[in-house]
């Protein structure tokens, strides 16, 4: 996927945590003027323009997006509520718009919907589960648009059961299919990881790792809903 160009240079930084962690790579513009040195040479993929500030400025790059030989798509606006009064005027200049400060999930699903309307970009592998996000290729990890600090295990053990949820695995599965059939330490390093993680997800989403008694530990819930 190429870069999506952003607007305003310096990005708002919790627009490019939530960008990283959706795994959208982006390059910052700092006007109209610089839209054109900045391109990559591949071009870019689509552009995410903050208004809310600097509404003059985030209008100007608009235009030259909108102005070019091939104008650029898809385009999603940030704004604020009180500027959404005069966003008819406007239309021509962007695909849609999201309000700002903006939740990070409604912000994912805009520039989703964006992509497979344009049919354009390609996201990297992504494990999604309720408010749980993991990138697969950076590596990065976030509950609720927060990123979770996690080590290289607790990301390896997490990646494995939310990609299997659901289903239950016995400590000794666990340590095999995470840790490697060369790992000599006993299931005592399974319960202190799960123990971690479920601090790390904090107390309103610890239960998505769940015990099931005499048997070992379930990601997310079962078929029936138990």
């Amino acid at each position: 996927m190429e870069p999506l160009l952003l607007y305003p240079d310096p990005v708002p930084p919790e627009l490019a945590q939530s960008l990283d962690l959706g795994g959208y790579p982006w390059k910052a513009v700092a006007g109209e003027a610089a839209v054109v040195g900045a391109e990559p040479e591949d071009g870019w993929s689509g552009a995410v323009v903050v208004a809310a500030d600097d509404p003059d400025g985030a209008f100007a790059v608009c235009r030259a997006l909108r102005k070019r030989d091939i104008p650029l798509e898809p385009l999603l606006l940030l704004v604020s509520g009180a500027q959404l009064a005069d966003l008819e005027l406007r239309e021509d200049l962007f695909d849609d718009f999201c309000l700002y400060p903006f939740q990070p999930r409604e912000l994912d699903a805009r520039l989703k919907h964006l992509f497979w309307r344009t049919g354009q970009g390609t996201r990297p592998e992504l494990v999604e589960y309720g408010d749980l996000l993991l990138n697969l290729e950076t590596y990065q990890a976030a509950i609720g648009g927060k990123p979770l600090d996690l080590t290289y295990m607790e990301y390896e053990l997490l990646k494995f059961l939310a990609g299997h949820p659901g289903k239950v695995f016995t400590r000794e599965t666990l340590l095999s299919r995470v840790w490697g059939y060369e790992y000599y330490g006993g299931a005592r390093t399974v319960d202190v990881h799960i123990r971690r993680l479920r601090a790390k997800l904090g107390e309103e989403h610890a239960n998505l790792i769940q015990t099931v008694r005499s048997v070992g530990y379930r990601f997310g819930q079962s078929r029936w809903g138990v």
